[in-house]
């Protein structure tokens, strides 16, 4: 018998692309399953009052949630520390372990750790978010040595809206960075329908995507003791060790 994965991902409640776009890829693999908590969040800007939605009391009470469901991992698919800075994370994940005894990972941390797997040290960024987010995660890249060397951004600052930006429209961005020769295009949101692009994307452009409801997943998994490279059909990162 296949021993069970549980996957226990935190979401922020105004998703709606995250939750379907996981189940299908854990589905993948069998006997790993997905399983959700969500916390408060509507807004994404560098305002006071959206910025105080990623307080860590509301998140671990998420979590505490998840580990009433006995899952071998938590993940915060998110990508605030983009913005508020990746140290935000690391707490997050300790603070997690000591509430929960849950070991856990992130959207943006398991994209870092991916880059730092191949040396991608030049990377294209695609966003729904507005122009200062956008900078204030440029900058926070260039802290790591990470280059962004094209990005595009839509302006948007209502979180449920996010899900709304149609295919196509990630399509166009997307070739629209690769003309830089990025080592890797990144759709920095868990809250856009870009992880199935991963497919074609990857075949057309010649360049990985790293979309960030994929790499939760990966590093999920990873920190499950689960092979993401059973995982087909969603990327290359899958495969990456």
């Amino acid at each position: 018998m296949i021993r069970p994965v549980r996957l226990g991902v935190l979401t922020p409640s105004s998703n709606t692309a995250l939750e379907p776009l996981t189940s299908a890829i854990a589905a993948s693999i069998p006997g790993v399953s997905a399983h959700f908590s969500r916390f408060k969040v509507t807004e994404i800007s560098l305002q006071g009052q959206a910025l105080g939605q990623f307080d860590d009391s509301k998140i671990l009470a998420a979590a505490e949630l998840l580990a009433d469901a006995k899952v071998d991992v938590i993940g915060w698919s998110g990508t605030s520390s983009g913005w508020l800075g990746f140290d935000a994370d690391h707490r997050l994940c300790e603070r997690i372990h000591e509430r929960t005894g849950i070991r856990a990972t992130t959207a943006v941390l398991a994209l870092n750790e991916l880059m730092a797997l191949r040396d991608i040290s030049r990377l294209a960024l695609v966003t729904p978010y507005t122009a200062d987010v956008q900078r204030r995660i440029i900058d926070n890249y260039q802290t790591l040595g990470i280059e962004i060397v094209a990005e595009r951004h839509l302006g948007i600052s209502v979180n449920h809206d996010f899900a709304l930006v149609e295919p196509e429209a990630l399509r166009r961005l997307m070739a629209d960075v690769a003309t830089a020769q990025p080592q890797a295009i990144t759709t920095f949101c868990t809250n856009l329908h870009a992880a199935r692009l991963a497919g074609e994307i990857e075949a057309s452009l010649g360049i990985p995507l790293l979309d960030t409801v994929s790499t939760t997943v990966w590093g999920m998994l990873r920190v499950a003791g689960a092979d993401p490279g059973a995982v087909r059909g969603w990327g290359q990162l899958y495969g990456w060790r």
